[in-house]
C-alpha cells in the first residue's frame, strides 16, 4: 500500500503528501484537546445510524466498545498522536479501525470532517462557557463579601483621576459586580447560539442517508439541529461572538487591574493585596509588586488580538468550508485559557484584599470632594444651581489659597459667599453626610449599598 493510500482520503492521489506540507497542514498538535467531544459526537452519530438502520446492533456495539477503548487509551496517555493522520478525527477513527476492524470504517457514514469539527467545537465551547460563567459567579461572590465588609468605608470617587465626590468602597466594588453581571449574561446569550447541532450537514450539502438530525441533537444535549447545511460547516460566528464577549470581560478585568495597581502604590496606599499574589524585586528588597493585576491587564491585549484574528479569518471566505477555518482553534483555545486563568486569579485574590480605611478617608478629604454637596445645599435654600455653582467655585478658590477644605472653614468665611449659608451647612460638608445623602437606588449611601448587595445575592441564587 502506498503512503497516499494510508490516508483515509488517499484514494484519489497518486503520490504521497510532501513531508513539510503534511506537518504544515496538520492540526493534531492543537485540536487533540477536542478528543472527548469528538468521541462524544461519534457515539451519538453511531447511535443515530443504528436507529435509522444504517448500522446493525452488533456494529453499533462494536463501535461503542471500540470508542470506549480509545477513550481509555487517551486518558491513560497510551495513544500516540500521528501528524500523518492530520487531525483529531482521523487519529481516533484510525485507532478505532485498528481495534475493531472494518466496522470502524462505517462510523463516518453520513458525515464529514466539516460537520464533525463544527460539532466538536460547539460541544467544547458550550462546556467552557458553563465553566467560565461559574468562575464569574465565584468572583462576584468575593466582590459581594468584600463590599459588605466595606459598605461604610469612605473613599474618594474620581473623574479624570481627580477627586470628585466621596463614595463608599462598597459602592465602588458593586460597580465591578455590575460589569461582571453583564458579562455573565452575555456569555449566557452566546451559549444559546452555540447550542445548535451541525452534525448531519456533512461536507456542505447534507447526506443521502436517512439520518435523524433531531435525534443526534437530542443525544448531544443541543437545543436543535442547525437549519442550513452550508452555514453549518462554514461559519464560525459563534466563536467570534464568544471572543467578543471574552474581550469585554478582559477589558473589565483590565480596568479592575489598573485600579488595583494604582491603589497598591505608595502614592495611593488604598489597598493591600495578599503576599501570595505579588512578587518582589531581584535588586530592590522593599518592593511588593502587584504582578497578578499587571499581568491580567497585559493579557487583555492578547484576547483582543484573537478577536481580530478570527474576524480577519472569516471576512473573505466564500461558502462553504475552507482550510482557513483550521486557524480558528488556536485563537479560540488561547482566549479560553487566558480568560480562565484571569478569572481564577481574581476570584482567588479579591476576597483577601485589605482596605486601608484611614488612607482612603484622608484622600476623600482632599480635593474639595464635598463641593457638589455645598452647591446642592444652596439650591435647597432657593438659589438657582448655576448661581450656586459660582458661589461654591469662589469658596473653593479660597480653600486653594489657604490650603483648607470646605469643612475646615469657619461659618463666617463661608457666609461671605452667600448669606443663605447657615450652621447646618457642616452636616452636608462632612464625608458621612455626603455619602448618606445619596440615598436612592444606585446611590452610594451605605444603606443602599447593603440593599444592592442583598439584591445581587438574590439574583445569583435565582440564576
Amino acid at each position: 500500500m502506498s503512503e497516499s493510500e494510508d490516508k483515509l482520503w488517499g484514494g484519489r492521489f497518486s503520490e504521497p503528501t510532501d513531508a513539510f506540507v503534511e506537518a504544515f497542514t496538520a492540526s493534531i498538535g492543537f485540536d487533540q484537546r477536542l478528543w472527548r467531544h469528538d468521541i462524544e459526537g461519534s457515539r451519538a452519530h453511531a447511535r443515530m445510524l443504528n436507529r435509522v438502520g444504517v448500522l446493525s446492533d452488533d456494529e453499533l456495539a462494536a463501535i461503542l466498545d471500540g470508542l470506549d477503548q480509545v477513550r481509555q487509551e487517551i486518558e491513560q496517555g497510551r495513544l500516540e498522536w500521528s501528524v500523518a493522520l492530520e487531525d483529531i478525527h482521523m487519529n481516533i477513527e484510525a485507532r478505532l479501525t485498528e481495534l475493531i476492524g472494518d466496522t470502524g470504517k462505517k462510523l463516518h457514514t453520513g458525515r464529514s470532517r466539516n460537520d464533525q469539527i463544527a460539532t466538536d467545537i460547539r460541544l467544547y465551547l458550550r462546556e467552557e462557557i458553563d465553566f467560565l460563567r461559574d468562575e464569574i459567579r465565584r468572583l462576584q461572590q468575593g466582590l459581594l463579601d468584600l463590599a459588605e465588609r466595606e459598605a461604610d468605608t469612605i473613599m474618594p470617587g474620581f473623574t479624570h483621576l481627580q477627586v470628585a465626590q466621596p463614595v463608599t468602597f462598597g459602592h465602588h466594588l458593586m460597580a465591578w459586580f455590575e460589569m461582571l453581571e453583564r458579562d455573565h449574561a452575555r456569555l449566557g446569550d452566546c451559549r444559546r447560539r452555540v447550542n445548535v447541532c451541525p452534525l448531519g450537514a456533512a461536507a456542505l450539502a447534507g447526506t443521502t442517508y436517512p439520518i435523524d438530525r433531531e435525534y443526534t441533537a437530542e443525544l448531544l444535549g443541543f437545543e436543535r439541529p442547525t437549519h442550513n447545511s452550508l452555514d453549518s460547516v462554514s461559519d464560525r460566528d459563534f466563536a467570534i461572538e464568544f471572543s467578543a464577549a471574552a474581550s469585554l470581560i478582559m477589558m473589565h478585568l483590565s480596568r479592575f487591574s489598573e485600579e488595583l495597581v494604582l491603589w497598591t502604590s505608595a502614592q495611593f496606599g488604598f489597598v493591600e493585596l495578599p503576599d501570595r499574589f505579588c512578587t518582589g524585586s531581584s535588586i530592590m528588597p522593599q518592593k511588593k509588586n502587584p504582578d497578578v493585576p499587571e499581568l491580567v491587564r497585559g493579557k487583555s491585549g492578547r484576547v483582543f488580538g484573537h478577536l481580530i484574528s478570527l474576524l480577519t479569518l472569516m471576512k473573505s471566505q466564500p461558502l462553504a468550508y475552507n482550510k482557513d477555518n483550521q486557524e480558528d482553534k488556536e485563537p479560540l483555545f488561547d482566549t479560553i485559557d487566558t480568560l480562565k486563568g484571569s478569572l481564577r486569579a481574581f476570584a482567588d485574590m479579591v476576597p483577601h484584599i485589605r482596605a486601608n480605611r484611614e488612607r482612603m478617608r484622608e484622600a476623600a478629604r482632599q480635593g474639595f470632594s464635598t463641593a457638589t454637596d455645598l452647591a446642592d445645599y444652596l439650591v435647597r435654600k432657593g438659589i438657582p444651581f448655576r448661581d450656586a455653582h459660582e458661589i461654591v467655585g469662589r469658596a473653593v478658590a479660597l480653600g486653594v489659597e489657604t490650603g483648607r477644605d470646605l469643612a475646615e472653614m469657619r461659618l463666617e468665611e463661608l457666609q461671605q459667599f452667600s448669606d443663605r449659608i447657615e450652621e447646618d451647612v457642616f452636616e452636608v460638608l462632612s464625608l458621612e453626610g455626603s455619602v448618606a445623602a445619596r440615598d436612592h437606588i444606585g446611590g452610594t449611601a451605605p444603606a443602599r449599598v447593603r440593599e444592592a448587595i442583598e439584591a445581587a445575592r438574590a439574583r445569583i441564587a435565582a440564576d
